[in-house]
């Protein structure tokens, strides 16, 4: 087994398909769902005209990639086919990696990878961290895409009615590095990868907070992170007033509180739902950092 250094600096880039992305300032990653049951806004931006304008509204916002979904992976969803989940991605995919800017494609299915590489794409990234057959032989056999590795515990339709148990940070960071230890075996190289604590899969309420208050302790792996607090549960039930728990779309500022910390705690790449938000604070933050 190869030892990860943990004593070199953070690496401040990221390679991908087309881009070598500069980390030395943190970068929001827009959410496009082309779904109709996605938890936060399931079926807004399903037609494929309807996403794309979403898409570009997002980069006129600021943001700095665009991640493109086609199948749910809120708890309990249903499983898309293949052959569903690029009819949807096809179009999107073909269009976006037209307009010059880092395209990111979710999914955990190979033969999707594969033909969304092969559109053009710049970033894979896998809530299942490329454990699918197949899945790491596809970004493998490319010659430099970007990766996003995540934490998932169990899978979606079973993460959050039997979560994880006992202690949360060293689950995730001993799952993370066995994932890097593959890719690295894989002839992957370091730059290409970033990695996800994965907020929300299959994670308590407190669970997800405890990874948020120790994140830092994650960039012992040395490689940049990546937090997707967006909308999540988490962040309802932590507002909750009265018992009623704010839907997703009213969760918007506890979202940007939650991105900005995980910035604070190290944080690359924050993957957001609200971009102009959260691009606004964040300027905020950069401000006061020079100031430091």
């Amino acid at each position: 087994m190869p030892f990860i250094p943990t004593s070199k600096p953070l690496a401040m880039h990221w390679q991908t398909s087309r881009f070598d992305l500069d980390l030395s300032k943190p970068l929001v990653m827009g959410i496009v769902n082309a779904t109709s049951d996605s938890f936060s806004d399931g079926g807004l931006y399903a037609d494929t005209s309807q996403a794309l304008r979403h898409a570009e509204r997002l980069l006129s916002e600021g943001a700095d990639i665009l991640d493109f979904g086609a199948e749910s992976t809120r708890p309990g969803a249903e499983p898309v086919s293949l052959a569903q989940e690029l009819v949807r991605l096809e179009p999107l995919l073909r269009e976006a990696v037209r307009w010059n800017v880092p395209i990111s494609v979710d999914t955990y299915k190979p033969e999707v990878m594969q033909a969304s590489l092969d559109w053009g794409v710049d970033i894979v990234n896998d809530i299942w961290a490329l454990r699918k057959p197949g899945a790491q032989q596809v970004v493998a056999a490319h010659p430099q895409c970007g990766i996003c590795l995540m934490h998932m515990h169990r899978d979606p339709q079973s993460m959050q009615t039997q979560p994880m148990a006992g202690d949360v940070l060293s689950e995730v960071e001993r799952f993370l590095r066995g994932r890097v230890i593959a890719m690295l075996d894989a002839g992957v190289a370091v730059s290409r990868l970033v990695l996800d604590p994965g907020i929300g899969f299959g994670k308590t309420v407190a669970q997800n907070f405890q990874l948020l208050a120790r994140q830092e302790d994650l960039l012992r792996l040395n490689i940049p992170l990546m937090a997707g607090w967006s909308r999540k549960s988490a962040l309802g039930a932590a507002i909750a007033q009265d018992g009623q728990v704010p839907e997703p779309l009213q969760r918007q500022s506890a979202s940007v509180a939650a991105a900005l910390m995980a910035v604070e705690r190290g944080a690359s790449v924050v993957r957001v739902h609200d971009v102009k938000d959260t691009v606004d604070a964040l300027k905020i933050w950069s401000i006061a950092q020079q100031h430091v």
